[in-house]
């Protein structure tokens, strides 16, 4: 049996770089976004509708929550990387400045509800992702009310340093190939089962894998 059949899942997210200054995961889902650049002195466009991998991460507990961290990435382009890092003191700005009425203690779950409805309710709630030319960008999280679009948050992200991008591209293909890996070895585990205890359909399924590969 091949030793990294016995690999630890969990354990390939314990190399996540995301993690290594004391954060953990509360939120890790992908989500429609609307991406758009924004130029200066040109008429906003409509953006391109893409899959990105909202990753939300808290340090501290419930209980004395010390700063929260939004990730953005995509599949479709692995250099795309962006940071929303906010303590309470930089939250109480934003909660005055957008007339929010949450406190700082509750911003992770509101950000998770508002993330999980534009997966849920689409056509209702957006969330708009505006790049600018610089590292600043901005979320808005949209909500269709028919007769309006209404803004509800909006939070500042910056493009990640090259540094956190080539550490966040590493770890995503040592995933991928640690999972291939232990892919492989199930299956070559599998084969060797079937081929002792019925070596004819061994034949029979090696054979529909190539004519399914022929196609």
């Amino acid at each position: 049996m091949a030793e990294l059949t016995h690999f630890d899942v969990a354990s390939i997210d314990e190399m996540d770089p995301s993690i290594a200054d004391g954060y953990r995961v509360i939120y890790d889902r992908e989500v429609p976004f609307e991406l758009r650049l924004h130029e200066a002195n040109a008429p906003q466009q409509v953006g391109t509708l893409e899959a990105v991998k909202a990753k939300v991460l808290v340090l501290g507990d419930e209980h004395s929550l010390q700063s929260i961290r939004v990730e953005l990435s995509s599949e479709a382009d692995l250099f795309f990387h962006y940071m929303h890092v906010i303590d309470e003191a930089g939250f109480l700005a934003i909660q005055e400045q957008q007339k929010l009425m949450v406190e700082f203690a509750d911003y992770p779950n509101v950000l998770i509800r508002m993330l999980n409805n534009c997966i849920k309710e689409p056509h209702s709630h957006l969330a708009v992702f505006v790049m600018k030319q610089d590292v600043d960008a901005r979320l808005d999280f949209i909500q269709n009310m028919e007769y309006k679009f209404v803004e509800l948050m909006s939070c500042h992200f910056i493009r990640s340093p090259e540094e956190i991008v080539q550490h966040q591209i590493t770890f995503r293909y040592n995933a991928v190939k640690t999972r291939l890996n232990m892919m492989q070895g199930r299956l070559e585990d599998v084969n060797n089962l079937v081929k002792l205890k019925n070596p004819s359909l061994l034949l029979q399924l090696q054979k529909s894998t190539t004519s399914w590969g022929g196609r």
